[in-house]
Order: C-alpha cells, then structure tokens, then sequence
C-alpha cells in the first residue's frame, strides 16, 4: 500500500505540473480530501489538522464521506465541482479571484463615468456645468443649456428712438454700412447715446455697434452649435436656430433690459463695427446678404 508521505508527495508533484481551470478553494479543498478519505485505511485517516492534499487522478471524485472537515473560510463561496489540482492552482484561483475583485471595481468606475455623463448631458444643472462661452464681435455667446425661450413682448433697447439714415450717421462714432442686396432700409433706430443703430427690413433687421471695447450682445445657446463660416476674409458665426437674446447696457444693468427671443442670426465684424443680421432664414440668404455690406 502506498504511504501517506509517499501519496502527498506525487500528489504534490503532480498539482504543480497541472494547468486546469479551478473552482474555489474551499470546494477544492473538501473534495479532495473527501477523495483521500475513501483512498487510505481507517487507521490512516489524516487528522483534522493536516492540511488537505489535492486528487492525482481526472475522473469526478467519490461522494463526500464521514470524518473530518477543513474549517469553513470565513466568506462562504457556491460548492463547485472537483478538479484535480495542487498549490500551483490554489494560488492561480486565488488570483483569479483577486483579477476579478479588480474588475469589478473597473467596471464600477465606468458606470459612475457613465451616469455622471448622463447627468451632464440630460439635466439643466449639468448642462451648465459644462457650458462654454465665447465672446466674438461684440457678442457673448454662451453655449450649454439655454433653458425656454425668453416669453413677451421684445422691450426697446434703452434710450431707442428713430431717426433718418443722415441722422443716424450723425449721431454715432462708427460708419453705418449698408447692404447693396437690400437697399436703403425701411426703418432706422439709434439706440443707448449712439452705441447701437439698429437698420429694418420686412422681416430682417441689421444691428451695427462698435464691437472692439465692450460686449453689447450675449445670446444663450443650445445645440444645435453655432457653425463658423465667413463674410470675405472675416470670421462669422452663424446660428441656425431660434434662441434667447440679451442687450448689454453701457456700464452694466443688464437686469434693466428682458431678454428676447432671436431668429436664426448671422454676426460677422467689418472692421472694428460688430454686425447682426436677423431673420435671413437660412445660411446661404445671410452670407449672400452680408457680403453686399457696402
């Protein structure tokens, strides 16, 4: 009969050179020794301290007999079949289950990354934290989450009055352009002590100000984006959609004047005069206008 001594060592020797997917140790380690159990002689019969050896042979094991158990771990994992094996794959199961500890928590921190993006991109508070502003030709655009258009009817901007296009170019510091595509407009306001002339036509209005010093607009914007294009060699913006729009008063008070809703609108800078083409409709109608600025 084969000894004890004899039985762990090629057990022993054996396990290292296996290479085989292991359940968890504690299954392992009761299956085993319920194999060796019903291998060795009652008078054989390790004790309860020994440690528990692991079955040289590939068949499933023996049902578990009577006798001594290995303490219970104190985190019971599910039983699983037995499978042969020796330290080599005790430890490899261990760090099978030490590799999956780490991905679960790699996929905690994704789904955290993924519910902050929501939260960002689907509630007013995130889309405000993330929004961005860019200032350009005397505007303040304010892109992120606009919330509702602005409701009621459109107040005057401060100290608005008409006048005739002679009076106009009289009573601001800046040259007042005129788009050839249009023609003289219908209609011409001087608004805030100069600072702003504001031109009509059916359906379209073109604001000039002097937009190097000072912001004297600032829109709140959503998607979709406001797409750059160009007026000849300058820079434009152009938003397509309809959207909230704030005057800025000279030296402040921007709570004196309510904001109002805005066309699609085309801003573009003639020198050192910012320009706003309001109510063009579409892309093609604004630049074809806005590049007959004479």
């Amino acid at each position: 009969m084969t000894s004890p001594d004899d039985l762990e060592a090629r057990l022993l020797a054996l396990g290292e050179s296996l290479d085989v997917p292991s359940p968890p140790p504690a299954g392992v380690a009761r299956a085993v020794r319920a194999r060796l159990e019903s291998q060795l002689a009652p008078e054989e019969t390790p004790a309860p301290e020994s440690p528990a050896p692991k079955s040289p042979t590939p068949e499933s094991p023996a049902p578990e007999t009577p006798g001594p158990k290995s303490p219970a771990p104190e985190t019971r994992v599910p039983e699983a079949p037995a499978v042969p094996g020796g330290p080599g794959t005790l430890r490899r199961a261990w760090r099978a289950l030490r590799d999956g500890g780490r991905a679960r928590r790699r996929v905690a921190v994704a789904a955290v990354a993924v519910l902050v993006a929501l939260f960002l991109g689907a509630t007013p508070a995130g889309r405000a934290a993330v929004a961005e502003i860019l200032r350009f030709a005397g505007v303040e655009l304010r892109i992120g989450g606009p919330g509702p258009l602005p409701s009621g009817v459109p107040q005057p901007l401060p100290g608005e009055r008409r006048v005739t296009l002679e009076q106009a170019r009289e009573q601001v510091a800046f040259p007042i352009s005129i788009p050839a595509a249009l023609g003289d407009p219908a209609e011409v306001r001087v608004s805030d002590g100069g600072r702003v002339v504001s031109l009509f036509w059916p359906g379209l209005r073109l604001d000039e100000y002097d937009g190097t010093l000072q912001l004297v607009f600032r829109k709140d914007l959503g998607p979709p984006w406001p797409q750059e294009t160009a007026v000849g060699a300058e820079k434009a913006q152009w938003i397509p959609v309809h959207h909230g729009l704030t005057y800025l008063p000279r030296g402040g008070g921007e709570a004196a004047v309510r904001p109002r809703p805005a066309g699609p609108t085309l801003i573009w800078q003639r020198g050192r005069v910012g320009l706003r083409l309001e109510g063009a409709g579409e892309l093609g109608r604004a630049l074809e206008i806005a590049r007959s600025v004479r």
